[in-house]
């Protein structure tokens, strides 16, 4: 029997496309978000689908003490969680001297804090039992500084690095830790964040199912770091060819206006 999969930001983009992936090779899925519609949508297309039981909690990570509450929610409805997908996120657009401060509590707490605290949880009980997985999803944006999203590229850079860094950890028990680094990818996430009219925003190297194929696929190979598109493999390999004044001065212009 596949360990049931828990997947964050489950209602749409990314999150939803990995929860499906899940469910389409077997794994029972636990779907957390905010919409209530698109969860209880996404369960019935699941296991409409694919046979596997899909379970929804609506709850709102962007809350004190909200990533605690979640897990012990899962402890109390007896989910016996194999899999840990944090991929909830969101991200903030313009220069930080402007930025509004609330966005930018809000976007540490859900990229960061939250990741943490959910993954310091069931990591736990991973290694005591000496099985599971945890899939962070990060950005090829952590490889590089971002001006205009400064506050975002650098919480994705802790995301890559906490995760590299919990799978050396790892290695050589029967938990893997793994995450997957995107480049742009065709969801709600650029209209979200106010930078449609920027030059990224209009640029999509990828689709989220494509993604989340590479993604599913990577953690099973207990691959460290998953880098599904031409642009994330060139942003990982190439960052070191350049000196870093160019690189800031491109990721610049790539996040300004088009």
């Amino acid at each position: 029997m596949k360990d049931t999969a828990l997947v964050t930001g489950a209602s749409g983009g990314i999150g939803r496309a990995l929860a499906r992936q899940f469910a389409r090779h077997g794994h029972d899925v636990v779907l957390v978000a905010r919409r209530e519609d698109a969860l209880e949508e996404a369960a019935a297309e699941f296991e409409d689908s694919y046979g596997v039981t899909a379970t929804t909690i609506v709850h709102d990570l962007d809350e004190p003490g909200a990533a605690e509450a979640l897990y012990e929610t899962v402890r109390d409805r007896e989910l016996d969680v194999g899999v840990l997908v944090n991929n909830v996120g969101v991200g903030t657009y313009g220069e930080f001297h402007e930025a509004d401060l609330d966005a930018e509590r809000s976007q540490l707490r859900l990229n960061v804090e939250t990741l943490v605290v959910l993954t310091r949880l069931f990591l736990a009980d991973f290694r005591e039992r000496d099985r599971g997985k945890v899939l962070n999803v990060g950005s090829t944006a952590g490889f590089v500084p971002g001006p205009k999203m400064a506050g975002y590229y650098a919480s994705k850079a802790y995301v890559n690095s906490f995760s590299e860094a919990l799978a050396a950890e790892s290695r050589g028990t029967g938990v893997d830790v793994s995450v997957l680094c995107p480049g742009p990818v065709d969801t709600e996430f650029q209209e979200r964040a106010a930078m449609t009219d920027s030059l990224l925003g209009s640029l999509y190297a990828n689709d989220a199912e494509s993604v989340a194929v590479a993604g599913y696929r990577g953690l099973l190979a207990g691959d460290t770091v998953i880098l599904p598109s031409v642009v994330s493999k060139a942003t990982y390999y190439g960052r070191s060819l350049l000196p870093a004044s160019v690189v800031r001065r491109l990721a610049a212009r790539v996040n300004g206006d088009r």
